[in-house]
């Protein structure tokens, strides 16, 4: 059933993966009409209604070709990430020692049920967050990859992981659609984060820094690390559940420090600088003010990196990834208006930004 005489105008765009219609509906269809609502049951993509100026728009989106997906290439990345996380999960549980000449084949089995008490929950939050990100995407019709991990240097070089990602092979239709893409991860993984942080926590033992068993310590947290422990710094979310779980200091178990790691993550995909989760928030938001807040936030973990060095090595990072400018890339009609409706992701975004923020995620 053809559209056409339910428009007053309309524009085809043709890309390489869909076909994107962008439609000013006529105004005796906009409710929508009976026969309009019909002829959409029919159409053979995605579509959804804009409110503009000059009256209520349809776009709609048809797939045009799918990509065969290397399934066994995610597969074969996230069996080694599984690997090296529950090595790093056994140094975290403590039945490892930070020494690798002691790993022995043995050793390493044994560690392994123990180690799995890290590695699964963290590899729960990162799927999460990635499927957030590609379950909206393909919502959408977006041409867009499966999760990509990556594997990392184990405890007590690093955990094991260096994240994961999702590559998105095509330009969004506007901002509504990036808004929701981007902010769809970090909600999602944070849901998860937050109760295996809980869970963790209540979980976790006091730490005694002394026979006499004295618990006034520099820091409320702690983890295992080498042979030693590593203090870890708060976030608004982390130093309330600690609060509530724990009166004192905590030595915090794999499962805990699995949580603060997903919160971690969590918070370094929300900084609003280039194609980070939080970049796409911010363009999705306030497209002309993007680069200006992306600058200021720069500098800002530029100068943290006084209190963790971290902080250098990350801001580096981005700087490189977005050849030196920290801009976004434009979507394909950036004039079309954020819905009422989506204010609610720009408010919770802001909030989980600055619940999970950690000035000094690492203290010295």
């Amino acid at each position: 059933m053809s559209l056409i005489p339910y428009f007053r105008a309309w524009r085809t765009t043709p890309l390489h993966d869909r076909e994107v219609i962008d439609a000013l509906v006529d105004r005796s269809h906009e409710a929508p009409s009976r026969d309009l609502a019909a002829a959409l049951a029919q159409w053979p993509g995605t579509y959804y209604w804009s409110d503009e100026s000059d009256g209520r728009h349809l776009v709609l989106t048809r797939p045009m070709s799918l990509i065969r997906e290397s399934w066994a290439v995610h597969a074969v990345l996230l069996l080694g990430v599984f690997l090296t996380m529950t090595v790093s999960g056994g140094v975290f549980a403590g039945v490892l020692p930070g020494d690798f000449t002691a790993w022995a084949p043995s050793v390493l089995l044994r560690a392994f049920p123990r180690g799995m008490a890290f590695s699964l929950p963290l590899m729960a939050i990162l799927l999460t967050h990635e499927m957030g990100h590609y379950l909206t995407a393909r919502r959408y019709d977006l041409s867009v990859s499966p999760p990509f991990f990556i594997p990392g240097l184990p405890a007590p070089l690093g955990i094991g992981t260096f994240g994961a990602f999702i590559r998105l092979r095509t330009i969004v239709n506007d901002r509504r659609q990036l808004l929701d893409v981007g902010a769809a991860g970090p909600i999602a993984g944070f849901v998860v984060a937050l109760v295996v942080l809980w869970y963790g926590l209540a979980h976790s033992q006091p730490w005694y820094n002394a026979p006499g068993y004295d618990t006034t310590v520099p820091f409320g947290m702690v983890m295992p690390w080498g042979d030693g422990d590593q203090p870890l710094g708060d976030s608004l979310v982390t130093w309330l559940i600690r609060h509530l779980t724990h009166p004192t200091a905590v030595r915090l178990g794999p499962i805990a420090v699995a949580g603060w790691f997903g919160m971690f993550v969590t918070m370094l995909n929300l900084l609003p600088m280039a194609q980070l989760d939080g970049g796409y928030i911010v363009y999705a938001a306030a497209p002309r003010l993007h680069q200006r807040i992306a600058r200021a936030i720069w500098l800002l973990i530029m100068l943290l990196g006084w209190f963790w060095y971290g902080w250098l090595f990350w801001g580096f990072i981005v700087l490189m990834l977005s050849r030196g400018q920290l801009r976004h890339p434009p979507v394909l009609d950036a004039y079309r208006p954020l819905p009422p409706s989506r204010r609610w992701l720009l408010v919770a975004s802001a909030v989980l930004f600055v619940l999970t923020f950690a000035p000094v995620p690492f203290p010295r």
